[in-house]
């Protein structure tokens, strides 16, 4: 498979396969277009024929032709090969030994879970579509999202898939049956009306089942899931992604609700948008799904207290992950689906277009049941501080300061004080104290500088004289950092130098300019926290101390002076 990669990729460039899906247009030594991902007026989508990568500054999306294709028509990395491979006139030669036989496993697991959701579709009861019926949902809808039942029998499925030739290792595999202690199968799933899960290419990987019907053990749970499998990973599926990517992207939202008939009721009031968590918490993995897609999340879970705060825990984690986050106010008592069945699809929309951003919707309702001033203030420490705490974008934290103070009538520096001692386990820190937000965006910028030069054959400047002149400038730590940046990251740094840099013919002289302000910028914070330390020093009468201290201040004083322009 990888030698027919290899022909690909030697006879088609990323901009034969990127150019009939977009207008690109020449910028300094690459090309650029507006992103066909998200609506955009200005051009953030950037093609490098050098690397045969892509990158679009507005959404994060970025790879190579295989993983565009992947992207741009919904398909998965197979599906992609067959398309380049059409394109570029290559036979597709398939695997030999492990890889072969592993990806067959795969292959024999979809296809297998493909026969068991048209089997569970075949085997509708009446009284399960009356029921979903009575719920809102459609023959189109259950045609649509493909829904099923499951039977009371013990063993249909197993027996239906075992006579189409599937071996029982592979129904247990696959999550659908369980061995008895006779040695014999038993259906993982009775007496539930079955939803299928598909991963981001459409494919079926799993289940989850409603209990439904007069058989069901009455201490059965309302909801069953597929346990973990090689497919089936539910901390990193969302159910209805695959179906809600492109309208997330051209709407440039996302929704989140809790289960499948939310879900479904949604997409048929016209939310598109919209995805599910499936018998699990919103992690941090379904964020940055999510975060491929857009930047911004509406957040629409059950108004009672348990829904409540599963928004605030999926906040948290869609905040650590950058994006902006909404809660969807939704009337005491009704979930999202049951707000469309009584009150009509328009008050689904109003509750999404009337969305408030997280921090003011927290403020609010505290302050609709705490109004004691001395409770409200702790609550809002309790409550609201450790959700501003995982936000690390400098100009939105001092933006939830400022509404913060506002709301409890103190200084923003109050706010800022009170949130330094909030207690976060999973917040990022700085490795080096010495180092601000600033110092390290120019220190991004100049290692963004190295990995673009790195990666071209003929480089402006002597790359490793400027690496070892940029350590120092940064500090081995904050370098350090730097290099632990993953392989997506350092492709955005590289396109973002290009991009700024790439039509430049003066490289060396901003490269050295660059250095010299990042070195003084790190020795005026290192000499700020020297003063600072000299204060306390003097205040408690360490004459040692603070004769160390002056010479350190004296020492950073001269080095800063030096590099004066």
């Amino acid at each position: 498979m990888s030698d027919t990669v290899q022909q690909i990729k030697d006879r088609l460039s990323i901009i034969d396969v990127v150019s009939p899906y977009v207008k690109l247009e020449r910028t300094g030594g690459g090309m650029r277009a507006r992103c066909p991902f998200h609506a955009e007026r200005t051009p953030s989508f950037f093609v490098s024929p050098e690397r045969g990568t892509y990158h679009c500054f507005g959404c994060g999306v970025g790879g190579d032709m295989f993983s565009f294709v992947e992207a741009i028509e919904g398909i998965d990395f197979k599906g992609a090969l067959v398309v380049l491979a059409e394109k570029a006139g290559v036979e597709i030669v398939r695997q030999h030994g492990t890889e072969r036989d592993a990806r067959h496993e795969r292959d024999r697991l979809f296809e297998l879970l493909e026969a068991a959701t048209i089997f569970y579709a075949s085997r509708f009861s009446t009284e399960a579509v009356e029921y979903l019926h009575e719920r809102g949902v459609s023959d189109a809808l259950i045609t649509s999202f493909r829904l099923g039942y499951a039977e009371s029998s013990w063993s249909a499925l197993s027996e239906h898939l075992r006579g189409k030739g599937y071996s029982e290792v592979d129904i247990v595999a696959a999550g659908l049956a369980k061995k008895n202690e006779r040695g014999g199968l038993i259906d993982k799933f009775r007496n539930r009306i079955m939803f299928p899960i598909s991963d981001p290419a459409g494919r079926v990987v799993g289940f989850s089942g409603r209990i439904f019907g007069i058989e069901a053990h009455p201490d059965a749970p309302k909801y069953l899931n597929s346990p973990e499998t090689p497919l089936f990973q539910k901390s990193k599926l969302l159910y209805g992604f695959d179906r809600a990517k492109q309208s997330m992207r051209k709407s440039n939202c996302a929704v989140l609700v809790e289960g499948q008939m939310d879900l479904i009721m949604s997409h048929g009031a016209g939310w598109n948008n919209t995805v599910a968590v499936s018998g699990t918490a919103f992690t941090q993995e379904h964020a940055t799904l999510i975060r491929r897609m857009t930047e911004n999340i509406v957040i629409a879970l059950d108004a009672d207290q348990a829904g409540i705060k599963a928004a605030g825990r999926a906040a948290r984690a869609a905040l650590a992950c950058n994006l902006n986050v909404k809660v969807a106010r939704l009337p005491s008592g009704l979930d999202p689906a049951d707000l469309i069945v009584k009150q009509g699809a328009d008050a689904w929309k109003n509750s999404i277009r009337n969305a408030e951003d997280i921090i003011a919707f927290l403020l609010a309702v505290l302050g609709e049941h705490v109004t004691h001033a001395d409770r409200f203030r702790r609550a809002v420490y309790e409550s609201v501080l450790p959700f501003v705490a995982d936000v690390t974008e400098p100009l939105k934290r001092e933006h939830y300061v400022r509404m913060i103070a506002g709301a409890l009538g103190v200084s923003e520096n109050a706010v800022v004080e009170a949130l330094a001692r909030v207690p976060v386990v999973a917040r990022t820190e700085e490795k080096d104290p010495f180092i601000r937000p600033a110092s390290l965006n120019r220190a991004k910028q100049a290692y963004a500088i190295y990995v673009w030069q790195k990666s071209v054959e003929n480089a402006t400047f002597d790359v490793d004289s400027y690496v070892h002149r940029l350590k120092i400038a940064v500090g081995a730590p904050v370098f350090d950092e730097l290099e632990l940046l993953d392989s997506a990251e350092k492709e955005q740094l590289r396109f973002s130098a290009e991009r700024v840099h790439g039509a430049s013919g003066g490289l060396v002289a901003e490269t050295e300019v660059l250095l010299r302000v990042i070195t003084r910028g790190r020795l005026s914070d290192e000499l700020e926290a020297v003063m600072g330390m000299l204060k306390r020093s003097e205040s408690s009468g360490n004459d040692a101390e603070t004769s160390r201290l002056l010479g350190c201040a004296k020492a950073l004083t001269d080095q800063i002076a030096a590099l004066k322009d």
